[in-house]
């Protein structure tokens, strides 16, 4: 089944669109294939999570966004599975760390476990694709995860967009998109 397309807004409270600069380009929003070429090169992301007492939990993790999912995955015992076993709503970003230039983006949805052994080897071979000999070799810093995956080790979350944003920055200009699904 194709991915849904999405719905997109440039929002030009945040955008360069309301103060131009003189020689500066007009501000649109960006494509949602843009926005997904970036989720599919991306090697670190931020995923932000509610604890049961309503304090937020955000931790770095590696995520493989394959057939328009974002993939993640946690141990059993880890403070995100907990906080997702008690509400799934959370929050993926990643981007960069510059005020001039970049491109980040915000993916917001609900966290689904994935236990489908199907699923879970398509998944291993898009950790594997994407993270190459950091997954794959031996001395590699994720070596093992396939396994610790496939013996219910780690967990799996998928996670479809709800609401995605972007946020550009080229030199001065700045735009801000929202794409809602």
């Amino acid at each position: 089944m194709p991915a849904q397309r999405p719905t997109t807004e440039l929002d030009a409270r945040y955008s360069s669109a309301l103060n131009p600069r003189p020689g500066s380009s007009e501000v649109t929003a960006t494509e949602w294939d843009e926005a997904q070429r970036h989720l599919g090169s991306a090697e670190v992301f931020w995923v932000s999570t509610v604890r049961p007492d309503g304090r937020l939990h955000v931790t770095p993790c590696i995520a493989a966004w394959h057939e328009g999912v974002l993939y993640f995955s946690t141990g059993r015992r880890e403070q995100k599975a907990k906080n997702l076993a008690h509400d799934a709503h959370c929050a993926l970003t990643t981007g960069v760390n510059s005020l001039t230039e970049g491109f980040d983006v915000v993916v917001e949805g609900r966290a689904r476990p994935v236990d489908d052994p199907v699923a879970l080897e398509e998944v291993i071979t898009a950790f594997e694709t994407k993270y190459g000999p950091h997954i794959t070799s031996p001395e590699g810093t994720f070596h093992g995860i396939g396994d610790t995956i496939r013996e219910g080790d780690d967990l799996v979350f998928a996670v479809s967009p709800d609401t995605a944003y972007g946020f550009g920055r080229d030199n001065g200009v700045y735009s801000h998109t929202r794409w809602t699904f």
